[in-house]
């Protein structure tokens, strides 16, 4: 099992930036490419792939936040981190950390573990 812990969501105004942190207690496999990345949900809305890190440091983003997220992580730590700025109240979501083992995808199905998830509002 792998736990993944989120913290640093909040409400922010437009505009403004916030830094979100998940801590996994392990990766999946030690010997092989690992992927986290970030995923958001809204009520009735799917769940969307917004950034992918792999263990080589390979990034992917979501068309919808490039030029304004940067998705980074501390393997040593085992922490992975998503700095967002310029947000929008689009950008209004539940924020989840996931993980899997092989490369990256920005498509949920893929992961395999996930976090509680932490809220970032941005109002109108």
């Amino acid at each position: 099992q792998v736990q993944l812990v989120e913290s640093g969501g909040g409400s922010v105004q437009a505009g403004g930036s916030l830094r979100l942190s998940c801590v996994a207690s392990r990766y999946m496999y030690s010997n092989m490419i690992n992927c986290m990345g970030w995923f958001r949900q809204t009520p009735g809305k799917e769940r969307e792939g917004v950034a992918v890190i792999e263990s080589d440091g390979r990034r992917e983003y979501a068309d919808s936040v490039k030029g304004r997220f940067i998705i980074s992580q501390d393997k040593s730590k085992k922490t992975l981190w998503l700095q967002m700025n310029d947000l929008r109240p689009e950008d209004t979501a539940m924020y989840y950390c996931a993980q899997r083992a092989g490369n990256c995808y920005l498509e949920d199905r893929r992961f395999t573990y996930w976090g509680q998830g932490t809220q970032v509002n941005v109002p109108s």
